[in-house]
């Protein structure tokens, strides 16, 4: 097969969907890897080591797409790469459908066997394609949360920590995943005071024993969420139901009960955000403010660290890569049912239930298919 790494074009996106060493183990299995030049730039991987590896090195991206039978990104598909669409093409990336309803359409249109990272599940629910990033996202946050509480970058004025004398500040995280576990280390590492809530109780028992009482833990209906974000400094949102549209668990009304300068960094915005008043913000533009409260709503958080990301990307995604070039796709979806819940379109048809449930579209099961 030939398989085809573009350069990513979203704002400030540095990373690359492979990395020379996939590189080799992908041609000494007979395959052949196009990428595009300088794709690996922004993760200090140059050209001459993907070359090294094995890959051929094509000038533009227009090359990849129009050669390469599956592609590898790792962020959808924008507007100005629509017209590299086409019918047999297999698309393997993060995707994150549900508020995405004209790129779905064009996958359908255009009939793309479009994979999504994010909804390759194992049988016990585990993600393991979204595993990593969630966990880059998950430390970032706190670590970009404690820089927009400063005074200058229009917080309250908090140090996380606190010193002696003075109470640190007060984290609350909702969601207890892969995000919410690594931002919870990251605060207790930090010294804040930490809650962390979600509907689950046995979920939230086991995070109290992990951090062996170091955190709060409290269930997250209406009332327990406005009693706690009405004393917050910080906002995690890391909730997430694979493919489909995040839950609003805080309102626009509930913000009068937070602080002035309080933050919010919702870690939920590629599937539309569990913030009311959240919308999609860019590297170059991360935050606004809401009623006096600063929203985080970067989209692409795991880019800012492209290096460690893009290593830990391919780390997972890499064996199913491997398994669809030398199979075919038919083939490894029918022996791989995690790899199978991750197709989202094919041959014109939309096969994530949750997708279709989010922007109203028919949903087919993929067995029929």
């Amino acid at each position: 097969m030939i398989i085809g790494a573009p350069k990513e074009i979203k704002d400030k996106e540095f990373r690359i969907a492979i990395i020379p060493a996939g590189v080799r183990d992908l041609v000494d299995s007979g395959n052949t890897v196009i990428i595009e030049s300088g794709a690996g730039l922004g993760s200090s991987i140059l050209d001459e080591e993907f070359a090294g590896a094995g890959a051929r090195i094509v000038k533009d991206a227009a090359t990849v797409f129009n050669e390469a039978e599956m592609i590898m990104k790792v962020k959808e598909p924008l507007p100005q790469e629509y017209g590299y669409m086409r019918e047999g093409l297999i698309l393997f990336t993060y995707l994150h459908l549900a508020p995405l309803p004209e790129l779905t359409q064009v996958l359908l249109d255009k009939q793309v066997s479009a994979i999504a990272y994010e909804t390759v599940r194992q049988n016990d629910g585990y993600l393991p394609l979204l595993a990593p990033m969630s966990a880059v996202a998950g430390r970032m946050s706190i670590q970009v949360g404690a820089h927009f509480l400063e005074k200058e970058a229009g917080g309250r004025g908090v140090l996380l920590g606190g010193v002696d004398g003075v109470e640190p500040g007060h984290v609350v995280i909702l969601g207890s995943g892969t995000v919410g576990a690594n931002a919870a280390q990251m605060a207790v590492g930090l010294g804040a005071s930490v809650t962390v809530m979600c509907r689950n109780p046995t979920c939230l028992a086991e995070f109290k024993n992990f951090f062996q009482g170091k955190i709060y833990t409290r269930i997250a209906n209406k009332e327990n969420i406005e009693e706690e974000i009405s004393r917050a400094d910080l906002v995690i949102g890391a909730v997430l139901v694979p493919g489909a549209t995040a839950p609003k668990l805080i309102t626009r009304e509930m913000l009068s009960l937070m602080q002035k300068g309080a933050v919010i960094v919702d870690v939920a915005i590629d599937q539309g955000g569990c913030v009311e008043t959240a919308r999609p913000t860019t590297h170059s533009d991360p935050v606004y403010e809401v009623d006096g409260i600063i929203h985080y709503c970067v989209t692409n958080m795991p880019g800012a660290v492209p290096r460690t990301s893009t290593f830990a990307l391919t780390n997972v995604t890499l064996p199913y890569a491997l398994d669809i070039a030398n199979n075919g796709l038919h083939r490894a979806i029918q022996k791989d049912p995690a790899l199978k819940k991750g197709i989202n379109t094919y041959g014109g048809k939309l096969t994530n239930r949750e997708v279709a449930v989010a922007q109203g579209k028919e949903f087919t099961d993929i067995d029929e298919l």
